[in-house]
């Protein structure tokens, strides 16, 4: 499966740095890029259960391709979350649900540094977005 744009980029700036504290600055920047969800997208109905920190995710389906948009209060999970609407923005519903999270991050160089409750987190907002990929 090929990757969307923002996804290549995404790869080639990560495996562009070395050092953990580069990345970690890297994400904090990817996070920063992420555009405001709106307040009235921030009810209880568009936040994604399963994650520590809130996390609001809102989906619409355009010409057969997702668009996804998210935001955390929490600036680790901000920047994580931005890395993978950047690998699921765009896919078609067949995509998305073939997507490998671990994978992802494994090839950002980040794995290592997912706790396992960072981990789970990002598992509900990738299940959260297969559950609206399905809804009628």
């Amino acid at each position: 499966m090929s990757l969307p744009t923002e996804a290549v980029a995404a790869l080639e700036a990560f495996q562009a740095v070395g050092s953990w504290e580069q990345r970690a600055r890297l994400l904090m920047q990817w996070g920063e890029r992420l555009p405001v969800l709106p307040d009235a997208d921030k009810v209880d109905a568009n936040l994604v259960q399963g994650c520590e920190s809130l996390v609001w995710l809102v989906g619409h389906l355009q010409n057969g391709h997702w668009q996804f948009a998210a935001n955390s209060e929490a600036r680790l999970i901000r920047g994580l979350v931005a890395l993978l609407l950047a690998r699921v923005n765009g896919l078609s519903t067949a995509e998305l649900q073939a997507v490998d999270l671990p994978g992802w991050f494994e090839r950002l160089g980040l794995s290592r540094q997912l706790s396992p409750s960072r981990s789970n987190g990002l598992n509900a907002v990738l299940q959260r977005m297969r559950e609206l990929s399905r809804a009628p």
